[in-house]
């Protein structure tokens, strides 16, 4: 095990991106919800500010490229937060390209994945950020709020290359049997 600074992942650009595309799957599943106008579109949030991983502890395994944060996992970008168990990040080792030289190409949160931001928050027992693909899944008992409103499913996943988003509800993953349940309460 050894002490790692931020930048031997690489591209801290990676970890902001899921935070930010995390953020961006509550924003627009509930966009469709009374009261939507009042979020603040994803575009004018500020993912230039640098990012902070706080854990109880850190494990770099180098010869499987991966970074391992556990306990009480913090990830903080000016007012978004990703809280997890744990998060895994699986970065690339190249020797022939320094531009591909520890690049990240997946992050995992497991363990009560919470993501927050002033307005919105998303909640699962696992996310999954597929950065060579531009895929996010959030799965296993999610819940999405903004307000009074909720969307509940079992799989949220969305496509960054698309920009499509679906929210299925999985056999017996809820207790409407499987189908996803959305509340949205209209604004007094």
């Amino acid at each position: 095990m050894m002490s790692v600074s931020q930048s031997r992942f690489g591209s801290v650009a990676s970890v902001r991106t899921l935070l930010t595309a995390l953020l961006a799957m509550s924003i627009w599943v509930l966009a469709t919800g009374p009261g939507a106008g009042q979020t603040t579109p994803l575009s004018k949030l500020d993912t230039d500010q640098p990012i902070e991983i706080t854990a109880d502890s850190l494990e770099v395994k180098q010869d499987q490229n991966i970074a391992i944060f556990r306990g009480n996992v913090d990830a903080l970008q000016g007012e978004m937060g990703l809280r997890a168990d744990q998060l895994t990040v699986h970065y690339r080792s190249s020797e022939n390209s320094e531009a591909d030289v520890n690049a990240i190409s997946r992050i995992d949160a497991e363990g009560s994945v919470f993501l927050a931001s002033s307005q919105e928050t998303a909640q699962g027992d696992v996310g999954v950020y597929d950065v060579e693909n531009g895929l996010i899944t959030l799965t296993q008992n999610v819940v999405l709020t903004r307000g009074e409103n909720v969307i509940r499913g079992n799989r949220l996943l969305l496509n960054l290359v698309t920009g499509q988003s679906v929210v299925d509800g999985g056999v017996g993953a809820t207790r409407s049997g499987g189908r996803v349940r959305s509340l949205f309460v209209p604004k007094r």
